[in-house]
């Protein structure tokens, strides 16, 4: 996805966000002219193909013209989050296995390799040891790629097992994922949050300040959540700031949600 695109879903995340079905209303009084002004709208088309987004026009009361809704699908919600929806990770229940994946290619098949480790780390998977990558969650995703593929186990191998020799799973958790290079991306989000422009929006500076910051902030959240396995509350390590850094992010996202909806095209 382009990155102007890529931006236009994220401002439509946090201006919708925590609702159930995600809408923002009334956009031929606002949002649309600034998306038009913008050059937002062949962005707007590209999301609504891709289903990330969907529209209906409402009559509107007393009204001679109709609402524009514009509605954020799950699919949508997802994506502009990083693929994954933190609080449902931090409240999945765990079984108390581990899933593993070893593989041993040779080195004239070093792509592939990297392509492997490339797949593991962006689904959260810890490095635990040189070939080996665990995670504690199910590999429905991965067990479908190993069903299609013709997979020779003598160079790969997806596994579910316990510790058996008194390892802890805070021993494990700690030796498979840096929460310290994570904990310092988070504390790098919340700076970030923390500069929010809280002047109203009501000339052209305004909203290009609230429009750079939001650049920023979409690029932090990605960096720290791209980095974070998303483990279930029970195999947090202590002193993790993911949820405390995501609380802060609802705070500041709802007041730039305020900030969106009160905008007007003829303010700029």
């Amino acid at each position: 996805m382009k990155a102007k695109t890529e931006e236009l879903l994220y401002l439509l995340l946090w201006t919708c966000e925590r609702l159930v079905r995600p809408t923002f209303r009334n956009l031929t009084d606002s949002f649309e002219s600034w998306a038009y002004r913008n050059g937002f709208n062949r962005q707007l088309t590209e999301l609504e193909r891709r289903t990330l987004v969907e529209s209906s026009i409402t009559p509107s009361r007393g009204r001679e013209s109709s609402d524009r809704v514009l509605r954020l699908t799950e699919a949508g919600r997802l994506h502009a989050l990083g693929g994954r929806d933190p609080e449902a990770c931090w409240l999945r229940s765990w079984d108390g296995h581990w899933r593993l994946v070893l593989f041993d290619l040779p080195a004239a098949e070093g792509t592939k390799r990297n392509q492997l480790r490339d797949f593991l780390r962006s689904r959260g998977f810890g490095w635990l040891q040189k070939s080996v990558w665990i995670s504690p969650h199910p590999l429905k995703e991965q067990k479908i790629l190993l069903v299609e593929s013709q997979i020779n186990v003598e160079s790969l191998i997806f596994l579910e097992a316990r510790p058996s020799a008194g390892e802890t799973d805070e021993e494990i958790v700690s030796g498979a994922w840096d929460f310290g290079e994570i904990n310092l991306l988070y504390s790098k989000y919340q700076a970030v949050l923390k500069a929010f422009p809280r002047k109203v929006m009501l000339d052209r500076s305004g909203a290009q300040a609230l429009r750079q910051w939001a650049a920023k902030e979409r690029i932090a959240w990605l960096d720290a959540i791209s980095a974070d396995p998303l483990l279930p509350q029970r195999l947090l390590p202590q002193g993790y700031l993911g949820q405390e850094a995501w609380r802060l992010r609802i705070k500041t996202l709802r007041t730039a949600a305020i900030q969106m909806r009160s905008f007007r095209a003829h303010s700029l």
